[in-house]
């Protein structure tokens, strides 16, 4: 099923893919400080809203 050049070409895959998100992070994030202040609190918000949206549903069908 997996080959030894298919298991190389994913270890390498994944070592470079995670290496240029960790320097395309870094270069970008003293303007994500600047644009999205507060972007985790939102998201966070957005999160529990869904969670009390769905028990709310759940709540009014079986009721």
């Amino acid at each position: 099923m997996f080959t030894t050049g298919r298991i190389i070409f994913a270890s390498l895959f994944i070592i470079a893919f995670t290496g240029l998100m960790i320097f395309s992070y870094k270069k970008d994030a003293k303007n994500n400080k600047k644009h999205y202040q507060n972007g985790a609190l939102y998201v966070a918000i957005g999160i529990v809203a869904v969670i009390a949206l769905l028990f709310l549903s759940k709540f009014l069908i079986k009721g």
